[in-house]
């Protein structure tokens, strides 16, 4: 059953990738208003169309998991997803991360892999 890890770690790459492109792109927007202006930073920005592609992608494999593998074990393999976006807060931007949060990453990974059996 490592083939669900495969797939899960790719569906989740794909998710934290949306998520990082989507932070790009609201860093860069103006201030959210029911105008114009607002509406023209969305639709121009390509991050956030970078955000879309991502988070299709990972739904179009998230349904083949789903689909193909036990949702017992599909559905905690998404918490993988908060591992990579430790990995991207401290990549991307830079952010400092504890030890506390380090020990709850080790728990995600060794849950993921005891499931995963």
């Amino acid at each position: 059953m490592l083939r669900i890890l495969l797939y899960s770690i790719i569906q989740c790459l794909l998710l934290v990738g949306g998520q990082v492109f989507l932070k790009y792109a609201l860093m860069r927007m103006l201030p959210f208003g029911w105008n114009k202006e607002f509406w023209c930073s969305l639709l121009t920005n390509w991050h956030f169309a970078a955000s879309g592609l991502f988070f299709g992608a990972s739904s179009i494999l998230w349904m083949y998991i789903v689909k193909n593998f036990p949702f017992s074990m599909a559905y905690p393999m998404i918490s993988l997803s908060y591992v990579f976006g430790m990995f991207a807060a401290m990549i991307f931007f830079h952010e400092e991360i504890s030890t506390t949060r380090w020990v709850g990453v080790a728990c995600i990974i060794i849950g993921c892999i005891l499931i995963a059996r």
